[in-house]
């Protein structure tokens, strides 16, 4: 099953300015699925939505209070529907706590006012009580952009505009109406727009003037013949960029040359238990935001794992004579400070 990392490609490209390869693809993304995966096992607990129907048995080692299930590392966002015994409870019976402040909900609770007498066993106490919902941490999502094309229910190819380009990335979650979807990939696509004018291939030329700015975002990156640039303001029709992007290199370009960007996602299609759907031109793009920390500490994960796999896993921290082992102190310190602030922490203690 393909899984969202708490990093993008992108993220770690603009951090180490890695040079476009499909070789620095495929590694960066290993890197990144190894360092999400690893926050995930730090923190105990999976920060994206999931769509799942899970069950637990009863009686259980949990029986001490027939109205109160744990849930673990099972915590959930939303429910919409409990069953118990093959009965299903109306929902305004069924309570998600700590309610103060969820989700995410560490325990279902039913309510002791209400006709339900508490959970009870099936034929047998296995997978008495069966919860689905949504499952996570939190779903917290942010506006992208919007489609600029239909989708249907098999294609894995979406166009979309300038804003979503410059906002999500390979290993992004998105949400079309109902349904989530991974980038797996991004492909160029040809603007519309040329370059009005020639310009030189020194770096202090920043100035790119197209036919219509208003048709790029900021930090949108940009293709301009074999040459890359990073959109970091937009003054009218005039692109400031950053020159020789992503380890391309700077060249000289002239007018009429077309613009390229890669407005072009390459996705997996019904990710986390949500149903490929056909979407209309204009859809609105969700964007999936893990925590701040999780993204941080993801993206400090994976390029540590990059380093150590380009020096072989030995490196140093000077050289010559007085080489030693680089130390991990501050990748450490953000560890345990992710662990403290979100790491799942166990509800028995000993005292």
């Amino acid at each position: 099953m393909t899984l969202p990392t708490y990093a993008t490609r992108e993220d770690v490209k603009a951090a180490l300015d890695v040079k476009a390869t499909a070789r620095a693809d495929r590694q960066i993304d290993r890197a990144l699925r190894t360092a999400s995966r690893g926050v995930d096992a730090l923190c105990r607990r999976r920060f994206y939505p999931e769509l799942a129907s899970r069950s637990w048995d009863w009686p259980s080692a949990q029986r001490a209070r027939p109205w109160r299930l744990w849930l673990d590392e099972n915590e959930l966002i939303t429910v919409s529907e409990v069953t118990t015994g093959g009965e299903v409870v109306q929902a305004e019976a069924v309570f998600l706590e700590p309610n103060a402040y969820g989700p995410p909900y560490n325990q279902v609770q039913l309510d002791m006012a209400s006709s339900v007498p508490g959970w009870i066993g099936g034929d047998t106490h296995q997978r008495s009580i069966t919860i689905t919902g949504l499952y996570g941490y939190r779903d917290d999502e942010t506006t992208a952009g919007a489609t600029t094309g239909a989708l249907d229910t098999t294609a894995t190819a979406l166009p979309v505009d300038a804003a979503t380009s410059a906002a999500v990335g390979v290993g992004s979650l998105l949400r079309l109406d109902t349904e989530r979807v991974i980038v797996t990939g991004r492909r160029q696509t040809d603007t519309g727009q040329t370059l009005t004018s020639d310009i030189d291939a020194q770096a202090k030329t920043v100035l790119i003037p197209a036919t219509d700015g208003t048709e790029f975002a900021v930090d949108e990156t940009v293709l301009l013949d074999g040459e890359r640039l990073l959109v970091v303001d937009i003054a009218g029709d005039a692109l400031v960029v950053r020159r020789a992007w992503d380890g391309s290199t700077i060249a000289a370009h002239t007018a009429g040359a077309a613009i390229y960007a890669p407005r072009t996602l390459v996705l997996a299609r019904g990710a986390l238990g949500t149903t490929a759907a056909a979407h209309a031109n204009g859809a609105t793009v969700h964007l999936f935001d893990p925590p701040a920390l999780v993204h941080q500490l993801s993206l400090a994960e994976a390029i540590n794992v990059l380093l150590q796999e380009n020096a072989g896993w030995f490196r140093t921290a000077t050289g010559g004579s007085t080489s030693r082992e680089a130390t991990l102190v501050a990748l450490t310190a953000l560890r345990t400070q992710t662990y403290d602030a979100l790491g799942r922490k166990a509800r028995l203690r000993g005292v």
